[in-house]
């Protein structure tokens, strides 16, 4: 299967070296998505590791926020091409350096994981639709009929 971006990435041991890699920013869990894999802690999305045509690569949740620092550090932003279109996403690669060991990426997964957590307080929260016909179904029973 083609993927929008060639995002391809089949190698389950880079994801679980990854997921050790990424333990300062909590209990991470690797789940195979669009041919990659994401990585979350505790539901937040704080990577996905891609082979973007430069082999496996963990890329690291990023936003305004966080930018610079990865921009600093010489990180290379996720991009591909959509009918020769550039696009990109808010993640970047991780560091070389801290690919080396936890206790490296420690300061890069604390990124990570403080901007999926910005992510979802800046998401308004759900709520829930009824239709109208129950919504007044369930209003009539909730007020007392007073007696005639």
């Amino acid at each position: 299967m083609q993927y929008p971006f060639g995002m391809a990435s089949s190698d389950p041991e880079f994801a679980r070296y990854c997921c050790e890699l990424l333990a300062h920013a909590g209990p991470c869990a690797a789940r195979r998505m669009f041919g990659g894999w994401g990585i979350s802690v505790e539901g937040l999305s704080i990577a996905i590791l891609a082979d973007l045509g430069e082999g496996d690569t963990l890329w690291l949740k990023a936003d305004e926020t966080t930018r610079a620092r990865f921009e600093a550090a010489a990180c290379k932003r996720f991009s591909y091409l959509v009918k020769g279109e550039p696009k990109s996403m808010n993640y970047y690669a991780a560091p070389s350096d801290a690919m080396e060991s936890p206790q490296f990426m420690a300061p890069w997964s604390r990124l990570a994981l403080e901007a999926a957590l910005r992510a979802r307080a800046a998401k308004p929260a759900k709520r829930m639709t009824t239709k109208p016909k129950q919504a007044a179904k369930r209003a009539a029973k909730a007020v007392p009929k007073q007696p005639p």
